[in-house]
């Protein structure tokens, strides 16, 4: 799919620049994702959230296997574009305007 990861770089703090299968790229801060917890938490030790890696079998970055984020979310983040329709209509999201 277009919104494959296909490369990411640590910015500084919780960002990470994602290069995506299209080739378009962009930044994403990960902070809100910590915050909400479960999961998540375990990236606020920023030691552990350098430690992310590219699953290219399955196109999305991970951290130890067990945490990863839907790629189509991150690459809507970094990109600007909205969700795909099929995530809007399952997630009740609307694309904004």
């Amino acid at each position: 799919m277009y919104w494959d990861i296909v490369s990411a770089t640590y910015k500084g703090k919780y960002k990470l620049e994602l290069r995506f299968e299209n080739g378009k790229s962009g930044i994403v801060d990960f902070r809100k994702y910590i915050q909400k917890g479960g999961v998540f938490k375990k990236l606020e030790d920023i030691e552990y959230f350098k430690q992310f890696v590219v699953n290219r079998e399955l196109g999305v970055i991970t951290w130890d296997n067990e945490v990863d984020i839907a790629p189509e979310t991150l690459y809507s983040e970094a990109t600007q574009e909205p969700l795909p329709i099929w995530m809007e209509r399952s997630t009740g999201l609307k694309k904004s305007a």
